[in-house]
């Protein structure tokens, strides 16, 4: 796999994804890291919060009860969407390779990115988009 930059890749993982794990959400609706993955939530996408603090709460978003890790999701995972400053993104990347099976691809929100871990990802066979929204993107092309 490679790092998607291009529009019409851009547009395939967001037509060809249902499931999407949101490292960093947020409980505040005027976070992005909540509105966001409501946004995708109303457009049909599952959603599947991440947040150990929420987790520890034992909240529920979406239909969906907010765990810890990546690690202990039930549920197969198009992509993972991280709200974390890049700076963290690496504290994710062994969570995420934990994952069975992997994600298709692993979405850094706009104004995140870590080369590095891309790189890492790309090596695992994991698509990586960086420093794009996926609720302006999605709205813009779909």
């Amino acid at each position: 796999m490679t790092v998607l930059t291009s529009v019409p890749d851009v547009v395939e993982v967001l037509r060809s994804s249902h499931v999407v794990a949101v490292v960093g959400f947020h409980r505040d609706p005027m976070k992005p890291a909540y509105y966001v993955p409501e946004y995708l939530y109303r457009q049909g996408y599952t959603v599947l919060p991440v947040n150990p603090a929420l987790s520890a709460r034992g909240e529920q978003y979406f239909g969906h009860p907010a765990v810890a890790t990546l690690a202990q999701l039930q549920t197969p995972v198009d992509v993972v969407e991280i709200f974390r400053r890049s700076d963290k993104v690496h504290e994710h990347l062994d969570d995420i390779l934990s994952m069975q099976p992997l994600p298709k691809v692993v979405w850094m929100q706009q104004g995140i990115r870590d080369d590095q871990v891309a790189r890492a990802l790309t090596e695992h066979g994991i698509a990586v988009i960086q420093d794009r929204c996926m609720l302006a993107d999605h709205r813009q092309y779909l």
